[in-house]
């Protein structure tokens, strides 16, 4: 299954920008191995509001309990908020094989 994954984070206040940056370096690190894995297909950079931290993800999982064992081993999901829709086939997908 795949499933569009809207991500809100929300640096919590008092946090130093060292933090924030290492954060981020482990949050990458951990993207990448789960693209390796299959597990990660894309990610976007919606529009954003003034100091907004947001990004749209298409994750591919069995399930939604084996999605939120994805999501939850990303580093930044300690100070993020998800909304998972999960995505079913259409008929006229044009990037599916025809039927």
């Amino acid at each position: 299954m795949e499933f569009l994954v809207d991500m809100v984070t929300t640096v919590p206040n008092g946090t130093s920008d060292d933090e924030v940056a290492e954060m981020r370096k482990r949050e990458a690190a951990r993207s990448a191995e789960l693209a390796a894995q299959g597990s990660l297909l894309r990610l976007w950079r919606p529009p954003l509001a003034p100091g907004e931290w947001r990004t749209w993800g298409l994750f591919r999982a069995d399930d939604a309990d084996q999605l939120e064992m994805v999501l939850a081993s990303m580093p930044l999901r300690a100070w993020r908020h998800d909304a998972v829709t999960p995505l079913s086939p259409h008929p006229n997908d044009p990037g599916q094989p025809a039927r």
